[in-house]
Parts: C-alpha cells; sequence; structure tokens
C-alpha cells in the first residue's frame, strides 16, 4: 500500500466526534502532493492557502521609497534596499490613500482602521471586524487556532485584529508564551506511538457545549443589538469548542511536522532591538504553526503609531523623533527616522524569508500564503493619509502575480485588501465603506484559476 494511500487526505482531516463531524488540520506531508508540489495527489485540489497581516507605525521617508517604474521592471528604491532579495516575492503599492469623508483624522488610528477594517469611524470605539477575521472565516476553519496575534512593541493591544465590535483580538508579546501556547502540553505529537485524551479538555468540550444548548433560548430574550454581540461570542465559543475537539482526536503519524526547539525568554519591552530579535522569534513560531496545520492565519505588529519603541541610547520614542528631529538639508530627510523605518522593513524581509524556508514539495509555504503589510500614516511628520506605502508577499497558491509595483495615485487604499480577498476566492462585489468602498481589484495582479 503507497503512503498516499495510507495517509489519505479525507481520513486525516476528518472526523467524528459525538456524532459531529470534525475538521482536522494538519501539515501538508509530501506523499500528499503531486510532483511540483503545489497540489494534492489523490484530487489535484489545491493546498489551502494562508493569510497574514504585517503592521509597522509611522511609514517611510516619503518621495524615498516609491519606485519610479510600475510593473515588473522598476528598480527598488534605496530606502528600500534591505527588501532587494525578496523583490520577486512582493508586490509594492505607492500612491493611495484612506478617506475621511469629513471625519476627524484620529491620528495613528483612522487610516491603519481604514485599510484593516475597510472603514473609517468617527471615534475609536466603532472599530470594528478586520481583514484577517474575514479571510480567517473564509480559509481558517478547522484548525486548531483560528488566528494567531504578536505585538513587538511589549503591548498587548498592538494589533488591528478584531472580530464584531468585542474588541481588539489581544496580541502575545511573550514568544515563550506563545510556544507553549502552540506547542506546549496542549499539543498532541502526531508521531507519539500512543494517545489518551486529556480528561479536563474532555470536560471543557462537554461543558461548552452545554453553554452552545443555551444559545438559543437566551436569543429570543434580548434586543437586537444584543443578539449582535451575543452572536459574536458565541461564535467564539463554537470556535473553542471545535479547537478543543481537534485536541481529543487522535492525530495521524505526521513526518513532516516539526516542533521547533523551545528556547529561553528573550526581553519583552520598547527597544527596537527587543522587537526585532522577538520578531524572529515569533516569525518561526507561526510559519511552524501554520505548516504543521495549527492555523492559517496570523497577525504580526511591529508597535503602534503612538507607542514607545525606541533605540537604545535614545530618549526620544520613535513616534516622538518624526515630529521632533529635524530634517536633514542634504539628505532630505529625517536621519534617525529614515534609519528605523529601513529597520523595520528589515524585519519584514525576515518574516517573508522565513515563509519561504518552510519547504512543501518544490515549492514553499509562502507560496500559498498572502501577507498583507500596512502602516498608520503615508507620512508620519505631519499624519498624511495619502501616499501610502503599501506591501503584499507571496502568491497565495499561485493566485496572485508578485515582483510587481503598482501605482495607483490618489485610489483607496482598500483596493489592495479587496484584491487580496478577491485573489483568495472570496465572493465579494466590494469591501468598504462610503469613498473607501473598494469595487475594483488589481485584475492584473489576479491569476484565474
Amino acid at each position: 500500500m503507497s503512503a498516499m494511500e495510507r495517509l489519505s487526505r479525507r481520513n486525516v482531516l476528518r472526523g467524528m466526534l459525538g456524532g459531529a463531524a470534525i475538521t482536522v488540520g494538519l501539515p501538508i506531508l509530501e506523499c500528499h502532493l503531486t510532483g511540483n508540489g503545489d497540489a494534492l495527489a489523490a484530487t489535484g485540489q489545491g493546498l489551502p492557502p494562508c493569510f497574514g497581516t504585517w503592521f509597522w507605525g509611522l511609514g517611510l521617508s516619503q518621495g524615498h521609497w516609491e519606485p519610479k517604474e510600475t510593473g515588473d521592471k522598476y528598480v527598488m528604491r534605496d530606502h528600500l534596499k534591505c527588501l532587494a532579495p525578496i523583490k520577486e516575492k512582493i508586490n509594492i503599492y505607492s500612491g493611495m490613500q484612506i478617506f475621511l469623508d469629513g471625519k476627524i483624522n484620529q491620528n495613528h488610528y483612522s487610516g491603519a482602521q481604514g485599510q484593516a477594517t475597510g472603514m473609517v469611524s468617527k471615534t475609536g470605539s466603532e472599530y470594528s471586524t478586520s481583514i484577517d477575521t474575514m479571510v480567517g472565516d473564509f480559509i481558517g476553519r478547522g484548525t486548531r487556532f483560528k488566528s494567531l496575534e504578536a505585538g513587538l512593541d511589549g503591548d498587548r493591544k498592538s494589533t488591528w485584529s478584531a472580530r464584531g465590535q468585542n474588541g481588539l483580538n489581544p496580541a502575545e508579546i511573550s514568544p515563550v508564551a506563545l510556544y507553549t501556547r502552540i506547542f506546549g502540553s496542549s499539543f498532541v505529537d502526531p508521531n507519539a506511538a500512543n494517545f489518551t485524551p486529556d480528561p479536563n479538555t474532555m470536560v471543557r468540550h462537554s461543558v461548552l457545549s452545554s453553554v452552545s444548548d443555551y444559545r438559543d433560548s437566551l436569543m429570543k430574550e434580548v434586543s437586537a443589538a444584543d443578539r449582535q454581540r451575543l452572536d459574536e461570542y458565541f461564535t467564539s465559543v463554537r470556535d473553542l469548542e471545535t479547537k478543543l475537539a481537534v485536541e481529543l482526536e487522535k492525530p495521524m503519524a505526521l513526518p513532516g511536522c516539526k516542533v521547533p526547539d523551545s528556547f529561553s525568554e528573550e526581553d519583552v519591552g520598547s527597544l527596537l532591538d527587543q522587537a526585532k530579535q522577538n520578531h524572529r522569534l515569533f516569525a518561526k513560531l507561526m510559519t511552524n504553526a501554520m505548516s504543521c496545520g495549527q492555523t492559517r492565519i496570523f497577525n504580526l505588529s511591529m508597535g503602534q503609531g503612538l507607542g514607545s519603541l525606541r533605540k537604545a541610547g535614545e530618549i526620544l520614542t520613535y513616534h516622538s523623533l518624526t515630529h521632533e528631529e529635524a530634517v536633514d538639508p542634504v539628505a532630505g530627510v529625517q536621519l534617525k527616522c529614515h534609519a528605523i523605518a529601513e529597520s523595520l522593513m528589515d524585519s519584514f524581509r525576515e518574516l517573508v524569508q522565513q515563509l519561504d524556508s518552510i519547504k512543501e514539495g518544490d515549492k514553499t509555504l509562502l507560496d500559498r500564503t498572502l501577507v498583507f503589510a500596512f502602516t498608520d500614516h503615508g507620512q508620519a511628520r505631519t499624519h498624511s493619509m495619502q501616499k501610502y506605502p503599501i506591501f503584499t508577499a507571496g502568491s497565495g497558491g499561485g493566485r496572485m502575480k508578485t515582483g510587481m509595483h503598482i501605482n495607483a495615485e490618489g485610489d483607496a487604499a482598500t483596493r489592495v485588501g479587496f484584491t487580496l480577498m478577491r485573489a483568495l476566492g472570496m465572493p465579494l462585489g466590494s469591501w468598504g465603506t462610503e469613498s473607501n468602498k473598494a469595487t475594483k481589484p488589481f485584475n492584473e495582479l489576479l491569476i484565474e484559476a
């Protein structure tokens, strides 16, 4: 019997628990792939795509990063020279903006909110469902974790991921804590000879099932607004119930799933060097989690624009520097800010290369992933909502062209997120509200299945 017959993808992924069908996310093994590594051998069906967001605050030095050429023949500007090794793996978008439509510019918030949710609110309390959650509902079901979030400036609020109006999904700030969460005691070694369900997990699963049974009667007794909030809550309960159900299933042997080595706690704080070191650890953990089928959605944030990120020995935070540092008359930029921005871009390069290092046949995890990288302002010094630097990485399983520069002067920046969702097959005719409503993806980037 062949390996493909012994490890049928259907048998690996589907099981029963108490009469309910359970879908279990597992890593892609070579025996599941066609010769070129881009499809399942049994059915020819494409590998499941992954999606992630990567946020950095305070933009780039305007006028120094935008390529002068468009299309695939562009020349990388010096401000982005660290991205040269991944030039063919990414797309650069320039010229776009977020429209306020008469609302007050909530500095370091409105622009990021517009790109992450498709809308700009009057106040910070109206933040709602973000693009990663929408994508996760479409491609991320059946995995142990609906999504994973991490913040690199020591602040658990350093994230733009949210489901409904119940608040931001808290970011993990400790790599060791995330390692324990993914690969700790609840992680079942797929190559272990024996499997015994955790009794505590069985009890928790039973309790959650009882809570879900109470849902229908409770929903009849509350207002329409409360029904919406309760529906969001019960969605989270169902996600947790599915996660526990996955942990109760005996996994098949998975030689392709390698648990990363444990490591000691790194310093968590707002220093740039701390953030960059922890970013390397978080990037590795999240790519390993995806390659092992634990999740398909991740969110990494290098810190909020109003946060306390700073270089060692520097009194002023990065945010304060964008307003206090003088523009060098020769270079035409704020030199310290310029250097910090380039250092953050180098972390983006590391993430893309980490994704590209996970081999799947003759392709990589990056090849079936789409990463959306965005920032809060086009020009931090002036709190500009125009000319945003935006990047995407990966092709989402051959669904998008890469190596391109798109200049869409004056268009809504939401066109990027809309394009990514359309590339992933989401049946959307538009995304966003008011002037930020995107109805036309960048068709020149999309590849028909």
